[in-house]
């Protein structure tokens, strides 16, 4: 069976999953007929996907189902004549390949098909449609026991084999190739260091001549030109390795050590498929307290798995976040991207403090030119110390701020959203305007400190004009939003997250002090942690922590022009069940590669306990689709 590690970057259009679906089997005979294997946990839509051969371009075929459930099966007769020796590459509909095999003269008569490690040629018994069991041999050839075991696109490109099996396997007359279809097989006899035969349990490297680089593949073809094995990663994914864990079998993984001519180390999470958690490390400092996660309650159903990339990185230094009013170093909550300046990510502090972060060798860290320790907030007139969760940035580049309560005074709701002017000079800042929204929960004001701490968690920013485009139906009038019936309001309207209940309220934010309230929106979720809009998806994104499984519900304007969730996706299976109260998704300026970059932070800091890389940590990055 082929590997992946994370998912590989792909076109806008790429369907989530695509990496887990294999050519599973193949027959040149008659109907030309290719059946496709979803090997992921989740269904895949191949609408629109392609195929070619070693002569035609991607061709569209008609599949038996226009969507692939997991671990099952879709048929189609080629477009074209697959020949008696011949290649198949499949294509998704935003043209990157997801498998490809070849077969020599009579190799897929009747058919051929995925038999334990490897491809079995000319099967007596073709078995379309379902397990390839019943077709394949009794026992497997020694030559489809050797594996791809470890891959390294940095400099050498360097690729080791595996032999699994009990004899040895003479691969002189093998071949390799990448992804790039306009690259022709590259004998092993001729790499460097020559690869000619590998002993039983032994291994064998060669240095790739077709270079290796991000989002690539290799391809292992036997001297018929079957492919053996193959293997596919994302960026970075093959830096400083992608290995098979556990060694010989399994799924890949990127690991931080290459073992390559050895067996592979398989250290630190991540394994099953599920993503590697990389970096971290580093010594807490006094006064940092890392705050173990509480409330953990259950997945909505119906949740589906992270879209993006599986593995993530550790994205800031340990204890970066310590303050004179919360040392213990573990508050920060909202996050949210510059849209005008992709390359600035916005942060909030629970005990009043604001940071702009930039990347620094793959970090986000204070920026030291706006201010190397943050910026402490306070309410309007510069009293009191906002209980500061979530933020935004609205249409003139403004950071808007959510407060819960006044820390001075913790068991007295304070529900606020505060403006501040990001170039304003000084250490501390105070609003421009603010708006007091307290009123509106009579629930929070019970002089309990825990009710009071359950307000506005997140806020996003969501303007006019996708409301408008969207027919989005302003609940004060029944009929389609008009942002001229509010003409103090600015471009946009502002979307609170209570994390009392998971709802949404609505409010346009008025010049003079005031504000309009539109109305509540229900997640399905029993809280918000944070709140962005994103112009990638068109959806307003509530997200949730371990309180809902570490959840994303994206929220669109749906039938009657009423908002409703869409969408929910869980977090990367390798990241830690904390509280994760920040979140943010770069704009579709910064994609690379059909990705782009997704962020997370912990409100304590504790990511899998003490003695793991991740503790003291509260940065992660990964990656999304474009």
């Amino acid at each position: 069976m082929t590997g992946t590690v994370a998912a590989q970057p792909a076109a806008a259009t790429d369907q989530a999953g695509y990496q887990n679906v294999r050519i599973n089997e193949v027959t040149s005979s008659n109907s030309d007929t290719v059946e496709l294997y979803n090997t992921g946990s989740i269904a895949v839509s191949i609408s629109g996907w392609k195929m070619s051969d070693d002569s035609f371009s991607p061709q569209t075929f008609s599949p038996s189902s226009s969507t692939i459930p997991a671990g099952g099966y879709v048929t189609f007769n080629s477009p074209k004549g697959l020949g008696d020796a011949d290649k198949l590459v499949i294509y998704t509909a935003g043209g990157t390949v997801v498998d490809r095999v070849e077969w020599a003269a009579n190799g897929a008569k009747p058919a051929m098909a995925r038999c334990g490690g490897g491809w079995t040629t000319a099967t007596t018994v073709p078995t379309f449609g379902a397990s390839n069991a019943a077709g394949c041999p009794s026992s497997t050839p020694a030559a489809s026991r050797v594996r791809i075991n470890e891959v390294t696109s940095n400099s050498a490109d360097t690729v080791e084999l595996y032999n699994e099996g009990a004899s040895a396997v003479s691969i002189g007359s093998w071949k390799y190739v990448d992804n790039d279809t306009t690259h022709s097989p590259v004998s092993l006899s001729s790499s460097s260091p020559s690869a000619t035969s590998i002993p039983a349990g032994g291994y064998v490297t060669f240095n790739s001549t077709l270079g290796l680089g991000d989002n690539d593949s290799v391809y292992l073809l036997d001297s018929l030109g079957n492919t053996v094995d193959s293997v596919t990663w994302a960026t970075d994914g093959a830096k400083p390795s992608d290995e098979r864990c556990a060694n010989g079998a399994g799924w890949f993984r990127t690991s931080a050590t290459a073992t390559l001519g050895s067996a592979n180390s398989c250290s630190g999470s991540g394994g099953g498929g599920g993503g590697q958690l990389l970096g971290g490390g580093g010594s807490l400092t006094s006064g940092c307290t890392p705050e173990a996660p509480s409330g953990t309650g259950s997945t909505p159903a119906g949740a589906l798995a992270w879209p993006g990339g599986l593995d993530v990185t550790i994205a800031d230094n340990v204890c970066a976040f310590t303050t004179s009013t919360g040392p213990e170093g573990r508050d920060l909550s909202g996050l949210a991207f510059d849209p005008a300046n992709p390359s600035a990510l916005w942060a909030a502090k629970n005990k009043n403090w604001l940071y702009k972060l930039v990347k620094s060798n793959g970090k986000w860290i204070p920026d030291a030119s706006w201010s190397a320790a943050g910026k402490q907030i306070r309410f309007a007139g510069g009293t009191g110390q906002p209980d500061s969760e979530g933020l935004t940035v609205g249409a003139n580049g403004h950071i808007y701020v959510t407060s819960e309560r006044d820390n001075t005074d913790n068991t007295v709701p304070k529900d606020t959203i505060m403006e501040f002017d990001p170039a304003a000079t000084g250490s501390t800042l105070t609003p421009i305007h603010q708006w007091d929204m307290t009123s509106q929960f009579p629930q929070l004001d019970t002089g309990s400190k825990d009710d009071a701490n359950l307000g506005f968690e997140g806020v996003g920013y969501v303007p006019d004009s996708w409301l408008t485009a969207n027919g989005w139906v302003d609940p004060l009038t029944g009929a389609a939003y008009d942002p001229a019936n509010y003409p103090l309001h600015g471009s946009g309207l502002f979307f609170a997250g209570l994390e009392w209940d998971g709802s949404l309220h609505v409010y346009g934010l008025n010049s003079d002090g005031t504000f309009v309230r539109f109305g509540t929106i229900a997640t399905g979720k029993g809280s918000v942690m944070d709140v962005t809009f994103d112009a990638g998806t068109q959806r307003i994104i509530a997200t949730c922590d371990n309180t809902c499984g570490e959840t994303h519900t994206f929220v669109k304007v749906g039938a009657g022009g009423v908002m409703v969730p869409d969408v929910t996706y869980t977090n990367p299976a390798v990241m830690p069940t904390d509280n994760l109260e920040g979140f943010a998704i770069a704009p579709t300026s910064t994609c690379v590669n059909g990705f782009r970059e997704a962020v997370w932070s912990d409100d304590g800091i504790y990511g899998f306990g003490s003695g793991s890389s991740s503790y003291g940590h509260a940065v992660y990055s990964g990656t999304f689709p474009c």
